[in-house]
């Protein structure tokens, strides 16, 4: 799986955010199902809360389609 950088203009973003920022879905709430489906790590670890602050360096990936590395 590729590595995509994704720049954020801001120290930090939450992860509902990121989520929507990097097109992986639309919605908030979108976002929050797939958090509870514990599809989401951040850093290798499984990450549930929407309000996770990310910030530059941060890996997200999302099941085996999306690998994002924060700029």
């Amino acid at each position: 799986m590729e590595i995509k950088n994704i720049e954020i203009k801001t120290p930090t973003i939450k992860l509902d955010q990121f989520l929507k920022w990097s097109g992986v879905v639309g919605t908030g709430g979108q976002a929050k199902i797939m958090l509870q489906e514990g599809i989401v790590k951040v850093n290798g670890e499984q990450e549930k809360r929407r309000g996770r602050q990310l910030k530059k360096g941060d890996l997200v990936e999302v099941g085996e389609i999306y690998k994002f590395k924060i700029v």
